[in-house]
């Protein structure tokens, strides 16, 4: 669940102790607390205008297998979730956003993240930053969904545009 062991403050072993909610990790030098709050992340449903409409999803060179999904990133200091999912979408395809609208908040407690989803209509040329393996260009009835995180928020999506979602299994880790 967390590797964080040492105190940032002054590097004594971190202890467990129960505040009367949780269990957290507290120093007994310095009283220091680490709080292991969520890491908020970006997704983006891409939907591309000069493309038909059809929805970008891809492949991150570090995952195993063939799954493609949404185009997320980190959230970085000092910039707005809008502003944040704008600079992945342009680092990570190299399309410009033209309309931007939140789709959704979800948890991801697997990874300690909040992931804050949106609908990016975009254009441009699709250039691919090393992060990402390949990518695919799909019609909205023709994605396949998962049954989790940004796969849920996706199959709203559909929902409301009238497509009725298919879902994939995801492999078991």
């Amino acid at each position: 669940m967390n590797d964080f062991r040492f105190c940032p403050r002054c590097a004594t072993e971190l202890h467990s102790v129960h505040d009367g909610e949780r269990d957290r990790l507290r120093c007994p030098a310095c009283h220091y607390t680490h709080w292991n709050n969520p890491t908020p992340v970006l997704a983006a449903i891409i939907e591309l205008s000069d493309r038909e409409g059809r929805l970008l999803l891809a492949r991150n060179a570090a995952w195993p297998g063939r799954m493609f999904a949404l185009v997320t990133g980190f959230m970085e200091a000092g910039e707005t979730p809008e502003e944040g999912i704008k600079r992945e979408i342009a680092e990570e395809t190299s399309l410009q956003v033209s309309a931007l609208h939140l789709e959704g908040v979800c948890d991801f407690q697997q990874m300690n993240q909040v992931i804050i989803a949106y609908h990016a209509v975009c254009h441009g040329e699709i250039v691919l930053s090393p992060e990402l393996a390949e990518y695919k260009l799909l019609a909205p009835q023709d994605v396949k969904c998962w049954r989790a995180g940004t796969g849920e928020i996706l199959a709203q999506w559909l929902r409301r545009r009238g497509h009725e979602p298919q879902y994939v299994e995801l492999p078991r880790r």
